[in-house]
């Protein structure tokens, strides 16, 4: 088994074995430890620990290992509220850190404002089809009926998204240098650990980039579950966003996902609910933003 041959070149005799998602925790004679088949990012790492961001595990393995052996790392059963609220600080932490800023890539905020621009035109296209086709019907499905009501507030959502495009445009267009930090690139709360300090875990996918997109990513796991208006100023409390990060987060956030209908009817419901439900808070973060 490659797992047991893996720990015994570290002189770790597993004792059990338990599977957690794409990780093994394991009991050893020497305590507990994690196990993962892929290679850590060595840059990454190294770099955390010139910058004397020390709130990662301990890895076992060395940066050459095709895997992963860290410590184990007991989290305290702590309120999901305060528990989102410490990892918030602890992204704002690791960003202010590792900022370092250098010559603007034209080319790529080009690239992005031409996927966004894309999308937008593809999702209006693909509404407009989709409601066309239910306004046909003499009896619509209930799902239906509900994505027909709010289909004004998707289309608003999207000609307003084409103004903010333009002005993010306009903010970018003398700028001479971007801002960039180490991105975790994968946020959610299954990835931070609270027990005597704070933990960011799982840094698989974790980059160089603009600062905004651990904060997107971290909106779109957890849009549902709690006020990220307020998560945004504890983060900006520590590490201010400039107006065109500000521009480019409100944008990518607002943007709508495509709903297909392949569920049953209480389903469909259920998620066009919680589409349109989502598709009014990003407005909240006009107050900040």
């Amino acid at each position: 088994m490659k797992i047991n041959e893996d720990l015994k070149k570290y002189s770790l005799v597993p004792k059990r074995y338990t599977k957690k998602n794409k990780s093994f925790i394991i009991d050893t004679n020497k305590g507990k430890f994690v196990y993962k088949n892929s290679k850590p990012k060595k840059e990454i790492l190294d770099y955390l620990k010139t910058r004397n961001f020390d709130y990662i595990p301990k890895y076992i393995t060395k940066s050459f290992d095709n895997y992963q052996i860290t410590e184990y790392l007991e989290n305290y059963n702590i309120p999901k509220e305060q528990k989102i609220l410490d990892m918030i600080n602890l992204v704002s932490l690791l960003h202010s850190k590792t900022t370092h800023y250098k010559e603007i890539d034209i080319n790529e905020y080009e690239k992005i404002y031409e996927e966004v621009i894309n999308n937008i035109d593809y999702l209006r296209g693909y509404y407009t089809d989709l409601i066309t086709i239910i306004e046909s019907k003499v009896y619509p499905s209930p799902s239906e009926y509900l994505l027909e009501r709010n289909i004004s507030i998707i289309f608003g959502t999207l000609n307003s998204l084409n103004e903010r495009l333009e002005k993010f445009n306009t903010l970018i267009t003398n700028k001479k240098t971007d801002r960039n930090v180490i991105l975790h690139n994968n946020l959610k709360l299954d990835h931070f650990i609270r027990n005597n300090k704070s933990y960011l875990i799982n840094w698989d996918y974790a980059k160089i980039g603009n600062p905004i997109f651990d904060i997107y990513k971290l909106y779109k796991n957890h849009v549902s579950d709690f006020d990220f208006l307020e998560l945004l100023k504890a983060y900006e409390k520590n590490y201010p966003l400039k107006d065109d990060e500000k521009e480019l987060l409100f944008i990518l956030i607002s943007l709508p996902d495509k709903i297909e209908f392949n569920d049953n009817e209480y389903e469909m419901c259920k998620k066009i609910s919680k589409f349109v439900d989502e598709l009014y808070k990003p407005n909240n973060f006009t107050k900040t933003i």
